[in-house]
């Protein structure tokens, strides 16, 4: 076994992790760590495609002048609905989204825009609602309307208000919801291995995850599962998420917030473990 592939040698880490549960686990094993996963959040697509598809239609009609994209889940979750409702409709969507001004929350809506040969007109500096108001906070937006794709279907008042304050008109679409795919026992177990001291590291990376994990467990034992674990956020929205409910949040990638520097801040964090010498 090479350093690379030693460098979490015996360490337990468990992941909540989701729609990239396979790819943060072979990260995490291929340098030798024991993974526990339990996927608290699953993500589906709305329900009802009905109104996913309308402001589809409306954007490409010419009603949109401006786009705020929170995730990159949600552009894919788009085309997705475009390719499996009217795949006829995919290159005129794209093309329209190619003339209009695109606002992208963090690196992962920016990257799901790449993946169509399109780029971020305006990029928050935070990938947080704060960063997106900042960032258009000497934009003019009267006048002109603004499509919201939602993360999952949170309503995001704090920045609809900001837009319509700015007398923009708000059209808003919800792509996809959050649905939780874990049985409660199987997050009690996992705080029981947490609690035993039978984890190193859980590493959030979605602020659903967060309140999945004080959902099911309650404000106290939550927090106490993760008292004597590192506990590790992929972002600071999550790193937010932990730290309002009392959770201190021992490490979080510095700038580049995705699974492989996250794996890179567990490995220079926790190294590989230390057995104990025998002694004669």
């Amino acid at each position: 076994m090479n350093s690379e592939t030693a460098s979490l040698l015996g360490r337990v880490i468990a992941i909540p992790e989701t729609r990239e549960l396979d790819i943060f686990t072979a990260l995490l094993e291929r340098r030798g760590a024991r993974v526990l996963r339990c996927p608290l959040v699953a993500i589906h697509d709305a329900p009802d495609p009905r109104p996913v598809m309308a402001w589809i239609e409306r954007v490409i009609a010419g009603d949109c002048d401006d786009l705020i994209l929170t995730t990159g889940e949600g552009l894919r979750r788009l085309l997705s609905r475009i390719d499996s409702d009217a795949p006829e409709l995919r290159k005129r969507f794209i093309e329209r989204l190619a003339n209009i001004r695109k606002i992208t929350r963090g690196p992962k809506p920016a990257r799901a825009l790449r993946e169509i040969g399109l780029q971020s007109d305006i990029a928050a500096d935070v990938p947080t609602t704060d960063g997106i108001i900042a960032a258009l906070g000497q934009v003019a937006l009267a006048g002109r309307r603004v499509g919201v794709q939602l993360y999952g279907s949170d309503p995001n008042l704090r920045l609809v208000n900001f837009l319509q304050g700015a007398g923009a008109e708000v059209l808003a679409v919800a792509p996809y919801i959050y649905a939780e795919s874990s049985e409660d026992s199987a997050v009690q177990l996992l705080a029981k291995k947490l609690t035993d001291g039978e984890v190193d590291a859980m590493a959030f990376t979605s602020m659903q995850q967060v309140q999945r994990w004080f959902d099911v467990l309650g404000e106290k034992n939550a927090e106490l599962a993760l008292a004597n674990t590192l506990v590790a956020a992929v972002g600071p929205i999550v790193a937010a998420s932990l730290d309002k409910r009392g959770v201190r949040v021992a490490l979080m990638p510095s700038d580049s917030f995705f699974l492989k520097p996250l794996t890179r801040a567990l490995e220079e964090k926790l190294g590989p473990k230390q057995r104990a010498k025998n002694r004669p």
